[in-house]
């Protein structure tokens, strides 16, 4: 795998000659260096049957070191000269065979799209799309078994906080939903182009079953409607959402959660207990507009 990573020269040179500026508007920060490269493919942990779902390829340089360690990788990008270029890239260097690019909106990706299946997500995401790109995949793919992405530091962190945290958020609990998710590493700016002027940090998750029977869209609505007003206690944060104060109380206590307590406190499974509890008691479900989003937003 060694030869055919780009580095710093290569990663300019294609660039030149496709025409290419990185731009924020599509959060384009190109790795190039190979032993990052490397960390990443080590830390994913895939096997030789794994099929990799990469979101952002770029021109191609993390796709090369998946190819290198998965069965198949598909590659979404949203840049239809990039998405044009990757195949002759990967060609050159690695086994095409193997790669399929879509050229598409990863937010917009379905199931159907991706044969075969995919069984991990593997990327270095853009930053603005982040956290909304891994909960919209892991909701669409049920056939991911875990995933490794690159995000911000600060989304990174975030992301893998616990109850009592003051990072602690909607980003939080939903991926806990999904998956057991942990910090895998700090990447510093130097390894892309154009340097960033912030820190990166590798999330990596392992998928597991759903921690209650519950519906996913009423438990989000309920994270939703807690953190929209982080700094009130769940009584005053749900009360929009359960049709008064006194009703979100009585949803709590029937839930064994203090209507003193406040979101940040809760686990993933307390969040679905108070959304069980709002069926039983047949309310829940009225967000105000200050909590109303898509289920899949970051906050």
């Amino acid at each position: 795998m060694a030869d055919a990573l780009l580095g710093p020269a290569e990663i300019r040179e294609l660039a030149a000659r496709l025409g290419v500026a990185p731009t924020k508007k599509l959060g384009q920060n190109f790795v190039h260096d190979p032993n990052t490269v490397r960390r990443i493919v080590a830390a994913a942990e895939l096997t030789g049957d794994d099929v990799v779902l990469e979101v952002g390829p770029g021109l191609g340089s993390l796709t090369l070191g998946l190819l290198g360690a998965a069965a198949h990788v598909h590659a979404v990008e949203l840049d239809p000269v990039l998405a044009a270029a990757l195949p002759a890239t990967v060609a050159e260097r690695g086994d095409a065979a193997k790669l399929t690019v879509h050229h598409a909106d990863a937010l917009r990706i379905g199931r159907s799209a991706l044969s075969p299946a995919p069984t991990m997500l593997v990327a270095n995401l853009p930053y603005n799309v982040a956290v909304p790109v891994v909960l919209h995949l892991l909701a669409e793919l049920p056939t991911l078994r875990g995933g490794l992405v690159m995000v911000q530091k600060e989304v990174a962190d975030r992301l893998v906080a616990g109850p009592g945290s003051k990072i602690y958020g909607v980003p939080s609990v939903k991926l806990a939903w999904y998956a057991a998710a942990r910090s895998a590493g700090r990447v510093p700016p130097a390894v892309f182009w154009p340097v960033p002027n912030v820190d990166s940090g590798l999330v990596a998750f392992a998928n597991r079953e759903p921690p209650a029977e519950v519906e996913r869209r009423a438990v989000f609505q309920v994270v939703d409607a807690a953190f929209a007003q982080r700094r009130k206690t769940l009584r005053a944060a749900l009360a929009g959402w359960a049709g008064g104060a006194g009703l979100a109380e009585k949803v709590l206590v029937a839930a064994g959660v203090s209507p003193q307590a406040r979101g940040e406190s809760l686990t993933v499974e307390q969040f679905a207990a108070i959304a069980a509890a709002a069926i039983a008691a047949g309310c829940g479900g009225k967000l105000s507009a200050s909590g109303r989003r898509h289920e899949e937003v970051d906050s």
